[in-house]
């Protein structure tokens, strides 16, 4: 399912506009970029929790050609699946 489809299943079942309901998933979405982009964490519960994780620098390896390389530091966008949701998709 892409976004599309989804504001359209929305609107369905809850008798909105398309573009009402498309308006508020990109308002939710924007808002978790902006709150982990503040290096906080959004819960929603039983959905469960967007977050952002600090990777060090370290050392590696190219696959291909064996040499040597440094990985640099980043900071990667995390999701944990709540309860809920993992009860739901077994």
């Amino acid at each position: 399912m892409n976004k599309s489809q989804l504001i359209t299943l929305v609107a369905e079942k809850t008798a909105m506009k398309k573009k009402d309901v498309e308006l508020v998933i990109d308002t939710m979405i924007n808002t978790i970029y902006d709150t982990l982009k503040a290096r906080d964490k959004v819960t929603i519960s039983g959905f469960g929790t967007f977050e952002t994780k600090h990777r060090q620098e370290r050392n590696g390896v190219n696959p291909k050609t064996g040499e040597k390389i440094i990985v640099t530091e980043a900071i990667l966008p995390i999701f944990k699946a709540g309860k809920t949701f993992k009860e739901i998709v077994k």
